[in-house]
């Protein structure tokens, strides 16, 4: 991979990151400000938890992929970015393009799907 697409797929992880921490603090503050919000209806109640666990989930997810995106921001600062850990080949910067957390190549990723798949893990 060349300095120019190193360039690329650092401003997008970065701007990626950047979208997700702002959402994180926006979560943070929105439950800090309803923390103490009981509602007087045992529905509205249920709804409003059902829909706070919601984006609890939503962003635990998220903080999944935050510590996935800083890793790869690390692996393009060590040089290893773009090099599937299984084969140690470059993988294809169509694969990175739209999966740019990628750890594997496709042929690397496939094979340990299959694998999960007949062995339940």
């Amino acid at each position: 991979m060349d300095k120019r697409q190193l360039a690329y797929f650092k401003r997008l992880l970065n701007d990626w990151l950047n979208d997700l921490l702002r959402h994180a603090d926006d979560t943070v503050i929105g439950l800090r400000s309803s923390a103490e919000s009981l509602l007087p209806d045992p529905l509205d109640q249920a709804t409003y938890d059902l829909e706070r666990n919601f984006q609890l989930r939503i962003r635990d997810r998220e903080s999944i992929l935050i510590n996935k995106i800083r890793r790869s921001l690390n692996d393009i600062e060590n040089g290893t970015y773009g090099i599937c850990e299984i084969c140690e080949e470059e993988i294809s910067v169509k694969r990175l393009e739209a999966r740019p957390v990628a750890r594997q190549c496709i042929k690397c990723k496939t094979a340990l799907e299959s694998k999960e798949k007949l062995t339940g893990t």
